[in-house]
């Protein structure tokens, strides 16, 4: 496990804020154990644990005992703070923000987003964090970026900012209320929806596009 020199405290993940997943779901989150859909983010974390880096390989998953039957990989814009944010409003939130990379969540396949799933992603080195930041300045509007992953190459998934449910600023702002962030602390605004399967030994590459890339590999 390598941690990731650019996390300074806590990694926020942000689940449900793909739109066409959230849409999808409609008629399941009108059962239980929902009863409705989620009317606030829908937040994880990924511990100190979890952190790791660009270029790492990521040890394939046991669960008793036993090498898992499967994972899967998400990948997602993430907004590195420049400095405290506590209680800000959507239009000073991306005044708070120092940067922006990529990170990688590796997990178990979810099969719920009633219940935080403590065992499915909250595997050592599941959370590989790009091993840069590029500046803030250098972004006019994420909102208008898009995270491609390819494994073994062979396109993925595709996460453009324009699909998901609630936008950057709305989010730091949202979750400012919730806890104070603090620099180089971490939020993962937007992974797909749809995860995509890997297996042992694949290699994952996500991007935004003369932006900034995170490679890492599956273990055998």
């Amino acid at each position: 496990m390598t941690n990731n020199p650019i996390v300074k405290g806590k990694l926020v993940c942000v689940a449900l804020n793909d739109s066409d997943q959230f849409e999808a779901m409609q008629a399941e989150f009108s059962e239980a154990p929902y009863k409705s859909a989620p009317t606030q983010p829908v937040l994880y974390f990924k511990p100190h644990n979890t952190w790791s880096t660009e270029g790492a390989e990521v040890e394939w998953a046991v669960t008793e005992g036993q090498p898992a039957e499967e994972m899967v990989v998400g990948a997602s814009l993430a907004v590195v703070f420049g400095k405290e944010c506590c209680r800000v409003s959507p239009e000073e939130a991306l005044d708070y923000v120092g940067g922006y990379t990529l990170v990688h969540d590796f997990s178990l396949p979810e099969k719920s987003y009633y219940r935080p799933d403590i065992k499915g992603k909250c595997l050592d080195g599941s959370a590989p964090i790009g091993g840069s930041v590029v500046p803030v300045s250098d972004i006019a509007d994420p909102q208008a970026l898009t995270v491609v992953t390819k494994v073994n190459g062979e396109v993925v998934n595709e996460m453009p900012m324009t699909r998901t449910v609630r936008g950057v600023a709305e989010l730091i702002s949202t979750i400012s209320y919730i806890m104070t962030l603090q620099p180089g602390e971490v939020i993962a605004v937007a992974f797909p929806g749809q995860r995509a399967s890997v297996s042992k030994g694949d290699k994952v590459t996500s991007e935004i596009a003369g932006v900034v890339s995170l490679n890492n590999q599956l273990g055998q």
